[in-house]
């Protein structure tokens, strides 16, 4: 890779890594905004929930608009629209100021994050999954090291740094983005001679609105019964709005003819279906890892938050050195043999979580850590080379969008399987049945890759 592919990694990967980076940190900051705004578990918890559902949905939009108008230009306003919400974040007047600035801040991250993946597909053409992996070292590594940075953060100052800490970080990368990223001179609009009338049938706003309503009922309706723990009437009438907008949305995709997500595409390219399918189970496996060991290392072995970030450095450094590994393997070797070690390691480090107690020396509990990281570098490239290989190129905006929404449903799911193992509070039985739990999920991972990658291989001979 040449020195200006290089620094077009860096400027990409310092922009996509504010989103696992702020949906990471959060997590550690709850107790302290329990505390400063005076509300239950529950109430804050929504904190990280309208962060993940305000993702899920802006991601394919912005795939879609990248698509239409240029990646650059949406890259550049989403650094802008990040460093305007981190500003405006920690002068909150209340929590339900905070969660807008926070939904701000998650649209923000997604234009980087939808946009990224479409940048190295359009500009860089030879050794793509070595490309990846420089992005995969930015995006595991920041998820990773979020809990350890805003441990020290809520320690020596308070909650607001969580978000001012985004500041430099913007700044660095608006610089490189500028400097870097190639303005592009042919796009799928001219925008001087356009009237309203194409603009609306070009960017299919019902399609849009239609997705959102689906996705932002379904994912309330489902987080709110676990938030309660109990079924309600409301529960009951989110979910059957979701699903009749979900099924209205499949037809009006399947009839219009500048459809916001090409859904007959994904019937002729069936490939790119299940690369999402398996990215949201390998998610949930790592989310529900990535959740549920800092429970068990500050409620059953009693660490503080910064002796439990550290203890999570162990997932971020083995997926930061496996990445160049796995760029340097999937180029030679294609995506097959990588996800496949991959779906093992996970199967692996799952069986080491149910074999952990409350006494277990500490390199039993750095060990699946280390297995679940080196895992993540694999899947972090080797998925994404898997979506470049089924994609066409014309679309890979809105379908990078899609992949990254696959991203978070695994980690909605990965939280509301935490939810439903551990109840209102952690135990270490429950989180011994969580790791039962994720070794069956990990083995049908295993079975999942074999059969995808050798019908993949049957369909190419």
């Amino acid at each position: 890779m040449n020195a200006r592919n290089i620094w077009l990694m860096i400027s990409v990967g310092l922009g996509i890594m504010l989103n696992p980076l702020n949906s990471s940190m959060i997590s550690i900051a709850i107790e302290r905004l329990q505390q400063e705004f005076s509300l239950d578990v529950n109430a804050v918890s929504w904190i990280i929930f309208s962060f993940y559902i305000a993702s899920a949905v802006a991601q394919p939009v912005m795939g879609k608009c990248s698509d239409l108008f240029g990646r650059r230009k949406i890259f550049l306003i989403g650094l802008v629209v990040v460093f305007v919400s981190s500003m405006l974040a920690p002068l909150s007047p209340d929590f339900s100021w905070l969660i807008i600035f926070r939904i701000i801040q998650s649209v923000g991250t997604s234009m980087m994050v939808a946009v990224g993946m479409a940048i190295v597909r359009i500009h860089v053409t030879e050794k793509q999954a070595a490309a990846l992996s420089i992005l995969a070292m930015f995006l595991s590594g920041a998820a990773a090291i979020g809990p350890f940075i805003c441990g020290v953060l809520i320690h020596w100052w308070d909650w607001q740094s969580v978000f001012l800490v985004n500041i430099p970080l913007v700044i660095a990368s608006f610089i490189f983005a500028w400097k870097t990223i190639p303005k592009e001179t042919t796009l799928k609009t001219n925008h001087g001679d356009m009237s309203m009338k194409k603009w609306f049938l070009l960017i299919d706003p019902p399609g849009i609105l239609l997705f959102t309503v689906a996705l932002v009922t379904l994912l309330m309706s489902v987080l709110s019964v676990k938030s309660t723990g109990h079924l309600l009437t409301w529960h009951l009438m989110a979910g059957g709005i979701g699903l009749l907008a979900l099924a209205s949305f499949i037809r009006h995709e399947l009839k219009t003819a500048s459809p916001f997500i090409p859904l007959k595409v994904f019937a002729k390219y069936p490939e790119m279906t299940w690369v999402n399918v398996q990215f949201m189970l390998v998610n949930t496996l790592f989310y529900a890892l990535f959740f549920g060991v800092p429970s068990y290392l500050q409620q059953v072995r009693h660490l503080n938050e910064v002796h439990t970030g550290l203890m999570m450095l162990t997932l971020g450094l083995c997926s930061l050195i496996s990445s160049p590994f796995a760029g340097r393997w999937i180029d030679k070797s294609g995506t097959r043999p990588a996800l496949i070690v991959s779906a093992v390691l996970m199967t692996f480090g799952s069986i080491l979580i149910v074999a952990l107690d409350k006494t277990s020396p500490v390199v039993n509990v750095i060990l699946p850590l280390a297995v679940f990281g080196i895992s993540n570098g694999l899947n972090s490239v080797g998925m994404q080379a898997a979506l470049f290989k089924s994609t066409p190129k014309d679309m890979i905006g809105v379908a990078s969008g899609i992949f990254n929404t696959s991203r978070y449903l695994g980690t909605i799911l990965s939280s509301l399987l935490i939810g439903i193992v551990m109840g209102d509070t952690f135990s270490f039985i429950g989180f011994q049945m969580h790791g039962i739990i994720l070794t069956v999920l990990a083995a049908s991972l295993i079975m999942m890759t074999l059969r995808r990658q050798k019908s993949s291989a049957t369909q190419t001979l």
